[in-house]
């Protein structure tokens, strides 16, 4: 749909000399040419849980592509000059502000129209990490639009990722989830008004399958043995506070970094407290920190995923598979009853 990736030509004859002057005046294959005598609306999404977004309120209204390829962890993506280049190609571009450094930049230079933040669509909240021996769920902090750019992000790369920062993690909370999902919606119907109805419709659906994804967990860890979860990365702080659980972040914000021998005792002492039976890790870090607390410790591990990329490792094979695997997983070990 973006007219600007071709510019008209004048008329060559010669089925082959055509076919040249249109790629060279596409700047790009024949297949993009092809999408865009389609009607669709280019979209770009910064990861995996935009680009579900994208694709299920889309539809076949859109063609969506992602920065971040499925088993790159999102936190250290670098852009390629090529990624940077198309972006200001894009009809629409769907992003979560302070979870991609480098794609904040490129899409700040970018300057298309129809860029929407997630985070500006729900609203943000301050969690405790865990790295100081518990995990706050108070602090709601307020992030309305127009004071967006103000607040401070949780830098994922841990260089400035403190407790008190807003956390980005939004879509890991069903009902958050459908608070962005309305809110693209809505979007994506300005930005494309012939398809507006097909956009409410898409919406309407997704927004059901997340109401009802948020009963299941309500009900599947309403009863449980503990509330107390440990995890390599201290992304599950919605979904902690939404179902009444306490998270307990072996290294913070960055599930890279390695815990201080300190950090690793208060652990030790709250899985004896609380009755810990099991240590998270996820698909795309390492888990080599969760094993060795759990041998320490003489606790399980298993996977609690935060859903940044779909990979083959990945215990299902779309956001809604991936969650409900991840319920499953914390029944186990909290003691569902």
């Amino acid at each position: 749909m973006n007219v600007r990736r071709c510019i008209s030509t004048t008329a060559v004859t010669g089925a082959a000399v055509l076919g040249l002057v249109t790629l060279s005046a596409c700047g790009g294959s024949s297949e993009s040419a092809e999408k865009d005598k389609n009607g669709k609306l280019d979209v770009v999404a910064s990861f995996y849980p935009m680009q579900f977004l994208a694709e299920q309120i889309g539809g076949e209204k859109v063609s969506v592509s992602t920065l971040t390829k499925p088993g790159v962890e999102p936190h250290d993506l670098e852009l390629k000059a090529r990624q940077i280049a198309d972006l200001g190609e894009a009809d629409y571009i769907l992003y979560l502000k302070g979870i991609q450094p480098a794609v904040d930049d490129a899409i700040k230079q970018a300057g298309v129209k129809n860029t929407v933040d997630a985070a500006t669509l729900t609203t943000l909240e301050t969690h405790g990490t865990g790295v100081d021996g518990h995990d706050s769920h108070e602090g709601e902090e307020a992030h309305a639009e127009e004071s967006h750019a103000e607040e401070p992000h949780a830098d994922e790369h841990g260089h400035e990722a403190e407790a008190g920062s807003a956390d980005p993690h939004i879509w890991l909370d069903p009902v958050k989830y459908a608070e962005v999902a309305k809110g693209v919606g809505d979007s994506l119907a300005k930005a494309d008004p012939d398809n507006a109805a097909t956009y409410e419709k898409n919406t309407d659906e997704l927004v059901k399958k997340l109401d009802a994804l948020n009963t299941k967990f309500q009900q599947g860890l309403k009863n449980t043995t503990t509330k107390t979860f440990i995890t390599t990365h201290s992304a599950f702080g919605y979904l902690a506070e939404r179902y009444g659980l306490d998270q307990e972040g072996i290294a913070g914000l960055d599930p890279e970094s390695e815990p201080s021998p300190a950090r690793i005792k208060e652990l030790q002492d709250t899985a004896r407290k609380e009755k810990v039976t099991t240590v998270f890790f996820e698909t795309l870090a390492s888990d080599k920190t969760a094993k060795t607390l759990a041998k320490d410790t003489g606790l399980r591990t298993d996977v609690l995923d935060p859903l940044e990329g779909i990979t083959e490792r990945s215990k299902g094979a779309d956001y809604f598979e991936v969650m409900e695997s991840n319920l499953a997983a914390l029944q186990k070990a909290l003691g569902a009853k």
